[in-house]
């Protein structure tokens, strides 16, 4: 009954701090910019008027699509605060940004079909390294459950250094930031503004920005185990990566999915493999 009440409290309260994150993440964007910048709370404001404005489809697979995500990115933060199985929340996590990409799809637009292909390669980027990292809490903890992990006396970051560095990679792209803005973003010089979601407009659009804050705190939750034992460490440990990723997408251009590819899965599984090794030869 607790990882229920858990598992609410933590749908309810992830869009509200996911909000803020990203009112947070524009302001602080605006300042390294010399702006002045959007108020903290201009991510309600726009959700708020995206749901009062005329709902416009292209057809109704992409409104499924559109609660699909939603829910998958909902229930997946649920499963975290609930304490679950970190293998059944990648597995929902996972089934949400397909449907995205089946969204995207089932709209003739060419920027539409070109956002949904390259969103597809983001998430072969970023998935093999969520797994990899599940493996090494596994191999450390002896589990795959959150609760098990909690329970731990030591924190995991000094154990799981390179699989932390290799989990920022999927933040990064989780984030659509810069260089990883492949399929969509918000900078309006790039030739692809908005690539996967252009199709999707007033409260459908809303749903699926709802649905990027679930994923923001999931990732950041996924984060914050790294270092569970102390609140204040883990607080500074997500304030720390959070800004390394503002700095990085305002200090760098966006790269092609080639380079992106080449990157994650070179340097990325690379440092999972190493750290995995280590600990291995750790525990024998």
């Amino acid at each position: 009954m607790t990882a229920i009440i858990l598992g609410i409290i933590g749908i309810v309260l992830a869009p509200l701090v996911g909000g803020l994150i990203a009112g947070l993440d524009r302001k602080v964007t605006a300042r390294m910019q010399s702006r002045f910048g959007p108020p903290i709370f201009q991510p309600f404001y726009d959700v708020f008027k995206l749901f009062g404005k005329e709902a416009a489809i292209v057809n109704v697979w992409q409104v499924f699509c559109a609660y699909t995500y939603l829910a998958a990115a909902a229930i997946s933060v649920g499963l975290l605060f609930a304490g679950s199985d970190l293998l059944l929340l990648f597995f929902v996590q996972a089934v949400g940004a397909v449907f995205l990409v089946f969204g995207a799809l089932s709209a003739p637009s060419p920027y539409s079909q070109v956002g949904a292909n390259r969103e597809l390669l983001q998430i072969l980027a970023y998935e093999p390294l969520i797994i990899l990292v599940f493996v090494g809490i596994y191999l450390t903890t002896g589990s795959f459950k959150i609760s098990a992990i909690l329970a731990q006396n030591q924190p995991l970051l000094p154990q799981l250094p390179l699989l932390f560095l290799a989990l920022s990679y999927a933040l990064t792209i989780k984030l659509r930031k810069s260089p990883f803005d492949l399929s969509t973003s918000h900078h309006g010089h790039q030739e692809l503004v908005k690539g996967v979601l252009i199709e999707y407009s007033g409260p459908y659009l809303a749903l699926v920005e709802v649905a990027h804050w679930y994923e923001t705190i999931l990732v950041l939750g996924l984060c914050a185990l790294f270092w569970h034992t102390s609140l204040i460490g883990m607080a500074v440990l997500l304030v720390l990566t959070y800004f390394a990723e503002i700095l990085l997408d305002n200090v760098t251009a966006r790269m092609t999915w080639r380079w992106m590819l080449g990157y994650v899965w070179g340097i990325g599984l690379a440092m999972s493999a190493v750290n995995l090794v280590w600990i291995t030869f750790k525990g024998a």
